[in-house]
């Protein structure tokens, strides 16, 4: 890898760490980041040994949203679609996060608005650094929202919160992220990637398939009636009883000792 990658991968204890790496971009979502993060979350998805992810930013911006001097260019060239990049890069995007078969983890190092705060609710959970902040910005650019924000971001704040933070386009600071419940911790800046790391290395070292399963519940029990999660957990759990870390935790129970998951 070279500083002029866009994206950076590195693995450790079963954790990839994606980093978006245009810091003096404010880590901006250009096609080529868009398709090279795309690609990033679909193999890590696709990859055994990689039992958590991390998501975060190079410098001092987790992500800006979309390029607007790209988006600009497209617009003076008289392009005929120029935000197809919604149905070509950010719906794959936040479907490949939302539905990632192992726990992924938004570091939110720094500002994150429009698509790059999207991707941050789409998270399984957000860590967020004293200096981040989160911004719907959609409607200072006059556009509505993608990215799958207004599926998500109601499904972490409510229905009134979500509409007054894309109306009226306002930025949340951590403090009041963390009070809303927009992010999940809120660390010193300096130990943010830190804290990513530990809690991702805690969660790969767990039972995966499980967390595949928790993951694919809550969507359903989210959208659907009683009947429909009801139906889910029977069905997850009929899959997970007969699963290698299962016997491993009921074992290690009866004998008293830590359970040594596998992710299978």
């Amino acid at each position: 890898m070279t500083t002029e990658d866009v994206l950076l991968t590195a693995d450790v204890d079963g954790v990839r760490t994606v980093t978006l790496n245009r810091p003096k971009a404010y880590n901006s979502l250009t096609v080529e980041l868009k398709e090279r993060l795309l690609a990033a979350l679909r193999e890590a998805s696709a990859d055994p040994a990689v039992r958590a992810v991390v998501l975060t930013g190079a410098g001092k911006a987790f992500c800006a949203g979309q390029d607007l001097k790209e988006h600009v260019g497209l617009l003076q060239a008289g392009d005929p679609a120029p935000l197809r990049t919604v149905q070509d890069h950010y719906n794959p995007i936040v479907r490949a996060i939302v539905e990632m078969p192992k726990p992924v983890i938004a570091a939110v190092n720094g500002p994150a608005a429009g698509a790059g705060a999207a991707f941050a609710y789409a998270a399984d959970l957000r860590i967020a650094a004293s200096s981040a902040n989160f911004l719907m910005a959609f409607a200072n650019v006059g556009l509505g929202p993608d990215s799958g924000a207004s599926w998500t971001l109601q499904r972490l704040v409510g229905y009134g919160r979500a509409a007054e933070l894309m109306l009226l386009a306002r930025t949340v600071g951590a403090e009041e992220a963390l009070s809303l419940g927009l992010v999940t911790e809120l660390v010193p800046d300096e130990e943010l990637a830190g804290r990513a790391q530990a809690l991702a290395a805690k969660l790969a070292a767990g039972p995966t398939v499980s967390y595949a399963k928790i993951k694919q519940v809550l969507t359903v029990a989210a959208e659907g009636s009683l009947e429909d999660a009801l139906a889910a957990e029977d069905a997850a759990q009929t899959v997970l009883g007969s699963t290698a870390d299962h016997r491993e935790a009921v074992e290690a129970f009866v004998t008293k000792r830590k359970p040594d998951f596998q992710g299978k």
